[in-house]
């Protein structure tokens, strides 16, 4: 054995540091690469007793079996106080509950945008003195009603919201109306041109689009992401295509249901390539909560930011939150912002990633790096690693340059803690300072004690 060893040619296998693979291969050594990572620190015990539960497995197929076949419908446009019940000073916001003196910049100044906009204070100082005070005021998480919203993600009475229904398994899932691009309210921003915009939007826009639909009928979401996919979308920054597709199918309607209108609405939703990305979060909402509520499943069923604190929820664990500080998502900014003026992460879209799309299909989308930073190739490797913390490749969703590999989906807790490989997410960055508004775009990472706490939490039940 030890002259085969001294005399033989040697079979040699690497593990870890690449500085001696890289050795070896300027000897011309032939070697054979393990990829292999230690599980996230402080897991073992707990990974051992999750991947030991004889549920598991069972539990994960049929959780992610459901996010799979869901099929969200775009079925209606309708106000929030009539489809979530929301009354005079209730908001809903984005990611994990969160108070007035816990919230970031932007999402005050979200806060102040819809006081005024309901007509509940007349400046934006009345409106912060009545936020901070709480009279009159509820605050609520989006997740917790079935609804979903793009960065500060505010919901108020007055708002028109997208209806999609899971023609599936029969859930039903809202998102706010997209406002464009600009000086907007999701990103903190509440000048007078914002609130303008709100209430065109609640007069014009919303009933407009509630009158094609009724005449178009309900929409088929799951199809036109799986066609907007293999377009150059990939459903989080980048929704041209699907924009396309959407205005494709509905602007006959819309011409037909509303013709003194019909201009302003198509030359309004043609001025902004994010229109459809609310459509497609609702979708992607719905989709995840078939998947909840299965006893021993560690299938991740939301992950939301509210600015302050990055969230996830897990099937098997109800409706709890594990949580941990957001970070700031590193990329490109815009003019002459820099990474001093950006807020850490925030809004409720990354329920894109938690399906299967953004950062999770950035291989479908090379044109995204010009948007969020880095190389094509870099694209490719976000898309590919995320197999390696995911239960599934889904169906329809399919990415051409991977041969028509389905996207990752279905982010398994114990997979990320046995990897040590967090989630990708690609995301705009809002301005720190409540009213700054978009001041770039990037990619950032979960904390980790979100999946931890989770994982561990995962052994109790």
């Amino acid at each position: 054995m030890t002259l085969s060893m001294l005399y033989g040619e040697p079979r040699v296998i690497t593990v870890g540091a690449q500085v001696l693979g890289e050795a070896l291969d300027r000897q011309a050594v032939p070697r054979r690469e393990v990829d292999w990572r230690p599980p996230l620190p402080g897991t073992s015990a707990a990974l051992a007793r999750v991947l030991a539960d004889p549920r598991r497995e069972s539990a994960n197929a049929t959780a992610v079996g459901r996010m799979l076949s869901a099929r969200p419908m775009l079925t209606g446009v309708r106000p929030a106080r009539e489809v979530l019940g929301l009354a005079a000073g209730e908001f809903f916001h984005a990611g994990p509950p969160i108070t007035w003196e816990r919230a970031s910049g932007p999402m005050r100044g979200a806060l102040v945008g819809a006081m005024l906009f309901e007509g509940l204070a007349a400046t934006p100082e009345e409106a912060e003195e009545r936020l901070a005070s709480g009279a009159g005021i509820t605050l609520d998480s989006c997740h917790h009603h079935r609804t979903v919203g793009p960065m500060a993600g505010l919901v108020s009475p007055s708002m028109w919201m997208l209806e999609v229904a899971d023609a599936e398994h029969g859930g039903t899932a809202y998102c706010s109306l997209n406002e464009g691009l600009g000086k907007v309210l999701r990103y903190g921003a509440y000048g007078p041109e914002v609130i303008d915009r709100l209430r065109w939007m609640g007069e014009v826009l919303g009933p407009v689009l509630a009158a094609a639909l009724e005449r178009c009928g309900p929409l088929d979401l799951r199809t036109l992401i799986a066609q907007a996919l293999q377009m150059g979308d990939e459903l989080h920054n980048r929704n041209r295509a699907a924009t396309s597709l959407l205005v494709r199918e509905i602007a006959p309607a819309i011409v037909e249901a509303a013709p003194d209108h019909a201009a302003e609405v198509l030359r309004f939703i043609n001025g902004n390539d994010h229109f459809f990305l609310n459509a497609g979060m609702a979708a992607a909402k719905v989709s995840a909560d078939a998947a909840r509520d299965v006893p021993g499943s560690s299938l991740v069923v939301a992950m939301a930011r509210n600015g302050t604190d990055f969230g996830i929820q897990v099937s098997g664990l109800g409706d709890r939150w594990f949580t941990g500080p957001a970070g700031v998502p590193d990329g490109l900014y815009l003019g002459g912002y820099g990474p001093d003026d950006a807020n850490p992460d925030i809004g409720d879209s990354t329920i894109t990633e938690t399906t299967g799309l953004g950062g999770f299909a950035m291989a479908a989308a090379p044109a995204i790096v010009r948007f969020v930073g880095g190389e094509v190739s870099d694209a490719v490797a976000a898309t590919t690693s995320m197999y390696e913390i995911t239960l599934a490749e889904h169906p329809a969703y399919q990415i051409p340059g991977l041969g028509f590999r389905g996207t990752p989906v279905g982010i398994d807790v114990a997979l990320v803690a046995r990897t040590g490989l967090l989630p990708v997410v690609n995301t705009g960055i809002a301005g720190r300072i409540a009213g700054t508004g978009q001041v770039g775009a990037g990619l950032v990472s979960p904390p980790a004690e979100a999946f931890t706490a989770a994982l561990d939490a995962l052994c109790g039940v």
